[in-house]
């Protein structure tokens, strides 16, 4: 049987036509893709500055679904992920990228960035420990150095933390650091230090780390305090008072959390008149409620005649002229009756009753309340955002 090379030639040109229909087909469909992927990617956009977190997440996965190669879509899904506090979807996302072999360098740094940022806020230190340690020798180094000291701050490990922290005031990272975080590390390094004193076992080893955080910090008030109420205990209360009398001039703001104990100090040294005049001094530049209340002590330790209770009771009244305080006058209602003894108790206990909310302490950065004072906010764990003064000061 002969081949008849006719019906070639007369199909070429059909083949040739179903391929360039099916060429147009398939440019059709990635144009088509193409264009729906960037429509999804805007919609996800217009909901999240339209703060719509859920329907911006929809958006944004329909778009990764149609271009999975894209890592910027991926950044945004992850990170919306972890605001809504999805922190597993977000990790297993930045996961996914990290997993690609064709991810270019600086976005494979950032995906571990973004890895270990998910690992902290779920709380997974150990994970998230070692994502920073691979970020050491990257564009990251210096976040990956605050990550490190956020989680030894979080497992107490005061030495260590105080290592990392010394590391990076001494400019071993690779990007320089600003003044106000300088000033920050080196109050957080003081602060490490202090709470290794307090883990100390030797008062000369606790002087010793106090005289240290103090050299490091010398405007950090704690290193001050704490060193005053060591010498204190070790029966030195003249140099206890010294080293309270320095607070002015370095920490003038941390005053209002020891002027009792000054007192107490004082009049075990006979030095009521100098702390008195210092205190006096320290209320003019910024009246404060626990300065005031020091202000009473000294005159009753000085006196106990009723003149010193009436001189008491005027430094109260001067405090009530400058501001309004529930806490001063509950605490002139104490000092004599102003009726018969089982009304003044009635009024007196509802005043203090009232009272005893302002008399707190507050965080400025949470929010979180306490009767005592805290170097470091126990709800979130800031260091120094607890100001020396009560609540009722704070909101007048």
């Amino acid at each position: 049987m002969e081949f008849d090379l006719s019906w070639v030639l007369l199909g070429f040109p059909f083949v040739f036509a179903l391929g360039w229909w099916a060429s147009r087909i398939d440019w059709r469909q990635w144009r088509l893709e193409n264009s729906q992927a960037p429509r999804a990617y805007f919609k996800g956009l217009n909901f999240l500055l339209n703060e719509q977190q859920d329907q911006a997440i929809d958006a944004f996965i329909e778009a990764v679904q149609k271009d999975p190669e894209t890592s910027d879509l991926h950044f945004a899904l992850g990170s919306l992920f972890r605001r809504r506090g999805e922190f597993d979807r977000a990790i297993r996302v930045h996961e996914h990228l990290l997993s690609r072999a064709d991810l270019p360098r600086d976005d494979r740094e950032r995906a571990r960035h973004e890895l270990a940022l998910d690992f902290m806020k779920a709380g997974l230190y150990d994970r998230a420990e070692a994502a920073w340690a691979e970020l050491e020798r990257t564009a990251y180094a210096q976040e990956a150095a605050l990550g490190q000291l956020v989680i030894c701050e979080r497992w107490h490990d005061w030495p260590r933390a105080a290592a990392l922290a010394q590391k990076l005031l001494a400019g071993q990272g690779q990007m320089p650091l600003t003044h106000d975080l300088a000033r920050n590390l080196a109050h957080n390094l003081a602060h490490y230090l202090c709470e290794q004193a307090a883990a100390a076992q030797e008062p000369g080893e606790k002087l010793a780390l106090l005289e240290q955080a103090q050299a490091r910090a010398p405007d950090a008030a704690r290193p001050r305090v704490e060193r005053a109420r060591l010498l204190a205990a070790q029966g030195q209360p003249q140099a206890a008072l010294q080293a309270l009398a320095e607070l002015p001039a370095h920490a003038p703001q941390a005053l209002p959390l020891v002027a009792c104990e000054m007192v107490a100090l004082a009049a075990q040294c006979q030095a009521l008149p100098q702390t008195r005049a210092l205190l006096e001094q320290s209320y003019a530049q910024a009246p404060a409620l626990d300065v005031a209340e020091a202000l009473a002590q000294a005159c009753r330790a000085s006196d106990t005649g009723d003149a010193s209770q009436q001189q008491a009771r005027q430094i109260y009244v001067r405090h009530l002229e400058q501001t309004p305080s529930l806490n001063a006058a509950a605490r002139w209602l104490a000092g004599a009756p102003i009726a018969p003894p089982e009304t003044h108790a009635a009024v007196q206990r509802a005043v203090e009753r009232a009272a005893r909310p302002l008399a707190c302490y507050r965080c400025a950065a949470c929010g979180f309340t306490a009767k005592t004072h805290f170097w470091q906010c126990p709800g979130c764990q800031a260091w120094d955002t607890m100001p020396p003064r009560r609540v009722e000061e704070l909101d007048k």
